[in-house]
Formats: structure tokens, sequence, C-alpha cells
């Protein structure tokens, strides 16, 4: 656990004070951590699926902007509702999902639409991760992601950004 713990968005369950002595980058960490090999693979797997997609359209800086705003919003939601036990990057999947999914249904020219049996499986797995059935799953992390997706979704059809024209460092 020591080994883990810096990575973990806290080592308390209540008011991240670790943020006030300088460790900002707990907010973001978790989306690394992964708690076996399925869990690591399945999201690795969702990540390149959605997230190749969408980097070819709208770049490589805002994929990994993407990444960053979703992971965090949606670590602190499941910091909140369910302490600092957690990690994995479906929060960013979810989010991924609810762009590509909202985005291509608002937007009649954007070239990018998730396959209906992707929608289904992946809004299928959300519902059935919320009975409780399938064990602790970082059910808020998925909800915000998704939720914050589908509103970068709507901000990005309503004032149109250009692709960032170059990806180069």
């Amino acid at each position: 656990m020591q080994l883990v713990a810096p990575l973990l968005i806290s080592n308390y369950l209540a008011g991240l004070p670790e943020l006030s002595q300088g460790q900002w980058w707990r907010l973001l960490t978790p989306i690394f951590l992964h708690f076996g090999l399925l869990h690591l693979v399945f999201n690795m797997l969702w990540l390149w699926d959605l997230g190749d997609v969408l980097e070819r359209v709208q770049g490589s800086r805002w994929l990994l902007l993407f990444v960053i705003f979703i992971g965090i919003a949606s670590n602190l939601a499941q910091y909140v509702y369910a302490g600092p036990l957690f990690g994995g990057m479906s929060g960013v999947v979810y989010g991924l999902l609810g762009y590509l999914w909202l985005r291509g249904y608002l937007d009649p020219h954007f070239p990018l639409r998730p396959n209906k049996s992707v929608v289904y499986l992946m809004l299928g797995w959300f519902v059935l991760a919320w009975t409780g059935l399938l064990g602790p799953i970082a059910n808020m992390a998925h909800t915000i992601g998704l939720t914050g997706g589908g509103i970068l979704a709507l901000i990005t059809v309503k004032w149109p950004m250009q692709r960032i024209k170059s990806d180069r460092w």
C-alpha cells in the first residue's frame, strides 16, 4: 500500500490536504492505477479504440487536454462520493464515449459516430455496475466522465474549434 499511496488522490477520507502541500498530481494519477490485469486491459482497449479516432480528428493535444480534464473531474467526483481508494481510466473512457456519442448526434458534419453496439454495450455495463452486482466499481467516475464528455460535446458544437494544426510539442 505504501507504494501506491502517493498515487491515490488522497490518503484521507476528506479534505485533500495533500493539495495544500503542492501534490497536485494526485488529482490525475488515479487514472493510471488499475486493480487487476483485466481492469487494465479493458480500459486500455477502450482508450485505444475511442481515443484513437478522436485523436485523428481533433489532434493529440486536444486528446491530452480532454484526458486531463475528464480525468481530474471524474477523480474528484469519485473521491467525494466514495473516498480515496479507487483507480482506473474508465471515467476518461466514458468521457470519450459521451463526447463521441453526443457530438456525432448533434453535429451532422462531425465524421465520428460510435457504433450503436458499442454505445449499447457500454451503457449496459454502466447500468449493471450501478446495481452493485459487479463489486466495488468507481461508478461516480463513470457518471461524471460520461456527463463531462457530453458537456464538452455540447460546448464544441456551440463554439466550434479548429483542429490543432500541428501536434508537434
